[in-house]
């Protein structure tokens, strides 16, 4: 026996009322990424954004000066001899009547060179030696931990000034450019702290369930290292990227001011600092001018530097609030 269905008409006006749900009247979620909520939170940093644009201004300032350059790096003009800016020359002259503008384009170009090569090759470096000794472990790490600390208690000024001017140095001048040679100094020293503290950070990653899954099924080390261990320490990469570009060219200008750097006929703004410093007082635009480039290719990467730490970090709260949507600014 089947119970008697009651009719439609004894039931609530509201529920014989309720409208049917369409498939067009679902509400449409967009899928972000993370990486698209990193690079919104960092250019939603003003300080952040200021600082790239710069960063990239600067860049193509000694990628693309030498075009508009009226003069080469050493043509000594005899009428311009020791003269400030003019439309003749935009930087003015050394006091050998060189062109001080085509010697800060190239000059923001080499700094820039050993910055980005020291820079981007040590975070290749460090992420690979870090997480070979996470991922192996045993007596492979403590003989790679021991050359590591033996390689960091080498005292690298002194290694730079006998590479660079000592016996030796002038044959390997003769084949390679000093910004060259600098650069693999500063490479060869540039990588350990941060290899350190990747290792660190890969031995906890080991340890998880899926690390340990990947292993048992056994997949490749390399694999797992550029699927699972790579992802998790991508930030402090990129972090270590900008603060490798930043030391590299901090480095430069202080070993060049020193005469271990950069020597003639090669420029950086190392050299062109140097060369003017004797000279701030008779020639200021000569020490200025290429001091103020520097501080437009360090000052912007720190700002940089900040605003990828607070991207990263969904904590942090100085990157401010997400824009509302514009129907709810009608709202």
């Amino acid at each position: 026996m089947t119970a008697a269905v009651p009719p439609t008409d004894n039931l609530p006006r509201e529920s014989q009322d309720v409208p049917e749900l369409k498939v067009d009247d679902t509400p449409d979620f967009k899928v972000i990424n993370k990486s698209t909520i990193i690079t919104r939170r960092f250019f939603r940093n003003k300080a952040a954004a200021f600082g790239l644009i710069v960063f990239i201004l600067v860049g193509l300032f000694g990628l693309f000066g030498g075009l508009l350059a009226q003069w080469d790096t050493n043509t000594i003009d005899p009428f311009y001899m020791a003269t400030g800016p003019s439309a003749a020359h935009w930087f003015g002259t050394t006091s050998a009547g060189t062109d001080l503008y085509a010697q800060a384009v190239e000059g923001v170009r080499t700094s820039m060179a050993i910055g980005l090569i020291v820079g981007g090759l040590s975070v290749i470096i460090s992420a690979v030696y870090g997480c070979i000794m996470a991922y192996f472990g045993g007596k492979l790490d403590n003989v790679m931990l021991f050359f590591l600390e033996t390689l960091m208690m080498a005292p690298q000024l002194l290694v730079i000034a006998i590479v660079i001017n000592g016996a030796g140095g002038q044959k390997i001048r003769e084949v390679l450019p000093g910004w060259v040679i600098l650069t693999i100094v500063l490479l060869i020293f540039s990588w350990m702290y941060d290899a350190r503290v990747i290792r660190s950070m890969a031995m906890s990653l080991i340890q998880r369930d899926y690390v340990k899954a990947a292993r048992y099924m056994g997949v490749s080390p390399f694999k797992i290292v550029w699927r699972h261990l790579v992802p998790n320490i991508g930030s402090l990469l990129v972090l270590n990227f900008t603060r490798g570009i930043t030391l590299a060219i901090l480095s430069e200008v202080a070993y060049t001011f020193v005469g271990i750097g950069v020597k003639y006929p090669n420029y950086s703004l190392g050299s062109l600092i140097a060369q003017a410093s004797s000279q701030i007082n008779t020639l200021p635009w000569m020490f200025w001018i290429p001091m103020i480039l520097f501080f437009l290719l360090v000052g912007p990467l720190s700002l940089m530097n900040d605003g990828l730490r607070d991207a990263f970090d969904p904590t942090s709260l100085s990157v401010g609030k997400a824009k509302k949507d514009k129907k709810e600014k009608a709202k």
